[in-house]
């Protein structure tokens, strides 16, 4: 992988990056809210998305508000909701895709299930609905079990589970980060350029499948996904990669 690497730092201005954010750049927390932007990071991603000519993403499940938050007062071009929204440009307005808002209705009915049990966290990300439980990883079973009795009550609402790390998500059918990353390659800066994608969990698989089509490369993060070209152990390793990235001194990806 050294020389690939290698390629990459000489290439960057050619290259898009797209990035997801827990779990790749950052690691994981105990809550959605305890999540942090290590020291260095955000001038990593400034420094790439200059020498990418603007075409630096971060791709994620998370709202662009949400977003935007967590890397406050940094600003960066970015894919959220699974797809559902996109920021071409730092300088651009956030714009909705064709995913529709999941329906009001159906969202308490999910959002009741974090009654089971203390500890389970219940996150409106608009487009989707997120339970988490790490704090609570005894009741993984009945979540999982309480949202199939929804689906089987609601058996034509177009609604897709996505299971993730200590997390089961709930979002409207039709849409997800791989619909978003083949509208956001159809936009300049990112038109014609050779997509690199970084993620970690179960909702980036549909973007590692994407990336052959693209012409491009993905990498997968604390294991070695299906289709992937190399896998990092955890955030860290990415950061320092990305990093190493720029001044060109790239190291080898696991």
């Amino acid at each position: 992988m050294a020389s690939i690497a290698e390629k990459l730092s000489k290439c960057l201005d050619g290259c898009a990056m797209l990035l997801d954010i827990d779990g790749t750049l950052l690691d994981l927390a105990r809550t959605p809210r305890e999540v942090w932007v290590p020291p260095g990071l955000a001038a990593t991603l400034h420094a790439l998305h200059e020498r990418t000519g603007g075409a630096l993403a971060l791709v994620s499940g998370r709202s662009l508000n949400d977003i935007d938050l967590i890397f406050a007062p940094e600003r960066f071009p970015a894919i959220g909701g699974h797809g559902a929204e996109m920021r071409i440009s730092i300088g651009s307005e956030a714009v909705a895709t064709h995913a529709p808002p999941m329906d009001q209705e159906l969202k308490r009915r999910l959002a009741a299930i974090a009654r089971l049990s203390p500890g389970i966290l219940l996150e409106d990300k608009g487009y989707s609905l997120a339970l988490h439980y790490r704090l609570a990883p005894h009741a993984e079973k009945a979540i999982y079990e309480a949202v199939s009795l929804i689906r089987a009550d609601l058996p034509n609402a177009p609604i897709e589970v996505m299971p993730g790390k200590c997390v089961c998500e709930i979002k409207q059918a039709g849409f997800d980060k791989a619909t978003g990353v083949h509208e956001l390659m159809t936009h300049e800066p990112f038109r014609g350029r050779y997509p690199i994608f970084i993620g970690d969990d179960v909702t980036d698989e549909s973007v590692f499948a994407a990336m052959p089509s693209l012409g491009g490369l993905a990498f997968s993060v604390g294991r070695h996904a299906h289709g992937v070209a190399g896998h990092f152990d955890e955030p860290t390793n990415v950061r320092a990669w990305l990093a190493s990235l720029i001044d060109g001194k790239a190291s080898a990806v696991p």
